[in-house]
């Protein structure tokens, strides 16, 4: 299958305004549709965008048969089921993350992209991002001796004014939202899960968690720490602590078109420039390879369903106020 493929997004979400331009920068991918769940609201973004179809409800999208590709960019809370409805509706899709907000709705997902034959990913667009790989392969290669340590943050302040991002039965929080980042990022260089998990957290009225702040005890001695939040200043960073060394990654999670990171040995830190490319194309050229060329995605479901797994033990564990292990939530 080597035709353009036709995309629709699934909402008016701001985030669309990220994706927009790397679908029409690729040859493979044309912007064909949008929808809201009224026709005067998609009409109003199709016209601001030069998007040729809008469709007053989710369903009438799915039901397009020119739409080949859905991106879910729906809140949290309605990820897995809007994703399984555009699976079974034959498309294919790229769903924002978190993908789902319990391992039983990613279950449903790997069954429903199984049972139709439809690819199906998370789009964590740093994962695909040439500055990630480096970084896992300098890792790989010992830059840095024998791995001890990640620790990273993200953080940002963040206004109510209904926000939903701070209701927590829509998989608000800072944890969902933007945790999921840095505990991602720690299993992609470790290249397995963690063991245990422990978490600390401050509430909102809402329930949700304003801030949190966590830790992952993965095999051989390889521990992480993070912290995220909606109460602190814009802080984004990661580090990767070795036996002989460390690496520092200063735009973790939005670099650009160039990146630059340090690996420090011996106190003499050594830069390394790294060439990238617009940083949303590669989720969609990704799920392009899964769909033309049936090359397996990136991120599997897999991968998204253990990173599930351990928000889903963080959580608990800053409820419990203990640790928690990674076998009962897998």
């Amino acid at each position: 299958m080597n035709r353009i493929l036709n995309w629709g997004l699934l909402s008016t979400a701001r985030i669309n305004r990220a994706l927009i331009p790397p679908l029409r920068a690729s040859k493979r991918t044309r912007l064909l549709g949008v929808a809201s769940r009224s026709l005067s609201s998609a009409e109003t973004f199709a016209r601001a965008w030069r998007i040729p179809k809008a469709h007053g409800s989710y369903e009438d999208l799915l039901a397009d048969p020119e739409i080949d590709v859905i991106y879910n960019s729906l809140p949290n809370h309605l990820h897995a089921e809007w994703t399984v409805k555009a699976l079974h509706a034959g498309k294919h899709v790229l769903c924002e993350k978190p993908l789902a907000l319990s391992v039983e709705e990613v279950d449903a997902i790997i069954a429903a992209a199984k049972e139709t034959g439809r690819v199906a990913t998370e789009a964590f667009m740093y994962r695909h991002h040439t500055q990630t790989i480096r970084v896992r392969e300098l890792v790989d290669e010992g830059a840095i001796g024998r791995l001890q340590l990640i620790k990273g943050a993200f953080t940002f302040t963040l206004t109510r004014d209904g926000n939903y991002r701070f209701i927590k039965e829509y998989g608000g929080g800072s944890l969902w939202d933007v945790g999921c980042y840095p505990i991602s990022f720690a299993r992609t260089i470790v290249g397995e899960e963690p063991a245990e998990v422990f978490g600390w957290q401050v509430t909102g009225p809402e329930g949700s968690d304003e801030s949190f702040y966590g830790q992952m005890r993965f095999g051989d001695g390889v521990h992480a720490q993070f912290d995220c939040g909606f109460a602190s200043p814009s802080r984004s960073h990661m580090e990767v602590v070795g036996t002989e060394g460390l690496i520092q990654i200063p735009v973790p999670f939005k670099p650009g078109a160039w990146s630059e990171v340090a690996v420090v040995r011996g106190g003499k830190a050594k830069k390394i420039r790294i060439k990238g490319r617009e940083l949303y194309l590669g989720e969609v050229e990704d799920i392009c390879d899964a769909v033309q060329e049936q090359k397996p995605p990136r991120i599997s479901l897999q991968d998204s369903r253990a990173n599930v797994a351990a928000i889903l033990a963080l959580a608990k564990s800053a409820e419990m106020g203990g640790p928690v292990r990674l076998g009962n939530f897998v």
